[in-house]
């Protein structure tokens, strides 16, 4: 039986809810889906955990309550309409505008944004531990806040380092933004949590450059059980005969522009090819070849969780051309699924899936024709891979010591 906000014991965690807030009413992206882990397993834990919420009229302090009802409104995508103050803020999106309204009514504590050490400082016991996921509301003024909280020690998850490694396949303002943020956690953190050992690499690299002493703790993601459902998928869906998935933003370093070449180069008989998420950025050559309808490639976006995982149940195998990767979590529930993967080579897909998987050059363009050819026609014994679990993770992520 959980335990009720009385009863509760243990280290007090605080978890910045700022990212989550304003993705409500969009579709979830994978850094959007380990906060909602993170939530729900903090709402689920015996220990007291408070959630901090960054607005235009400054903070929100939440508790067990305050999360709840954060959880919920995420889960169903019911906020309500929003209330005078908030819509002040027109050039919010609606459903952000709604879940703040919504979180203000049950808020533990407020301030404005000066005040925020003072808040914290008001409700936070000695010994809390503050954890930001998400990167947002990850600047200097808000690190010092929590640092004024005595005995605080807070945490922040820095899934890679590409913004800073990458630069040609940002959108335009990543590289600095992520900068700043990346130089706050530095300064400021005394722990940085990331997804793999290759993401702890490149982030010891640039402490080191920072002089930053912070320390780094690799807690592989875990995969959260999706049911297939099938009756979600839009008409026409699943394709007739063999077919191959490919998942994420379309954006350069996802390189699906390779994947195009390649059906292009297999012609008649390519098999066909979803390619399932959004738009992204920096992209207009590979979104021009798309608007014009390449044979046996279909663009999907906005797909449930359940859509996704019948796909995955019936695709010949995900195929993972990027250039450059924090950990992969594609590839991972591809797996947990049975379904074959063909990955870019890279040191962290190999860390990931280790044999699993069949490693290549993401620019030879050759090569992944030559192996999608030879999966067309190869249905054979498919092997669910156990990957990492949320309990592996958390087991790291909330037991550090100092």
């Amino acid at each position: 039986m959980q335990a009720s906000g009385a009863e509760r014991s243990g280290p007090t965690r605080l978890l910045d809810v700022t990212r989550l807030v304003s993705r409500a009413g969009r579709m979830p992206t994978g850094i959007d889906r380990v906060e909602r882990v993170w939530l729900r397993r903090l709402l689920d834990d015996s220990a007291p955990a408070f959630g901090l919420l960054r607005t235009p009229f400054g903070f929100l302090l939440l508790d067990h309550r305050g999360l709840e009802c954060l959880d919920r409104g995420l889960e169903t995508g019911h906020w309500g309409p929003a209330d005078l103050l908030s819509r002040l803020a027109a050039y919010r999106p609606k459903a952000v505008r709604g879940a703040e309204t919504s979180l203000r009514r049950v808020a533990h504590g407020r301030c404005m944004h000066h005040r925020l050490g003072r808040m914290l400082r008001q409700h936070l016991p000695f010994g809390t531990t503050a954890y930001n996921i998400g990167h947002t509301n990850l600047t200097e003024s808000s690190m010092a806040a929590l640092k004024s909280v005595p005995g605080l020690r807070s945490v922040v998850m820095i899934h890679d380092t590409i913004p800073l490694d990458f630069l040609d396949l940002q959108r335009a303002g990543t590289a600095r933004s992520f900068a700043a943020k990346f130089r706050a956690a530095a300064c400021n953190a005394d722990a940085i949590i990331c997804p793999s050992r290759a993401a702890a690499a490149d982030i010891g690299r640039h402490l080191h450059a920072q002089g930053s002493a912070a320390r780094v703790v690799v807690a592989p993601l875990g995969v959260t059980p999706v049911v297939a459902q099938p009756e979600e998928l839009p008409h026409g869906l699943p394709p007739a005969g063999p077919y191959f998935l490919v998942l994420g933003t379309i954006e350069p370093r996802k390189n699906h522009a390779l994947l195009l070449d390649v059906w292009e180069k297999l012609g008649p008989a390519a098999p066909s090819l979803l390619i399932c998420g959004a738009r992204g950025w920096r992209n207009a050559d590979t979104f021009a070849r798309l608007n014009r309808r390449p044979a046996r490639v279909r663009e999907l976006a906005g797909l449930s969780d359940g859509a996704v995982a019948a796909l995955l149940d019936g695709a010949r195998a995900l195929l993972f051309p990027s250039l450059a990767e924090g950990f992969g979590l594609p590839l991972v529930e591809a797996m947990a699924r049975g379904t074959p993967v063909v990955c870019s080579d890279l040191p962290v897909c190999r860390e990931v899936a280790g044999p699993a998987a069949i490693y290549l050059d993401p620019r030879d363009t050759a090569a992944w024709a030559s192996v999608i050819l030879r999966l067309k026609d190869d249905n054979g014994t498919r092997v669910k891979i156990a990957p990492s679990d949320w309990e592996t993770h958390f087991k790291t992520a909330l037991s550090m010591t100092w």
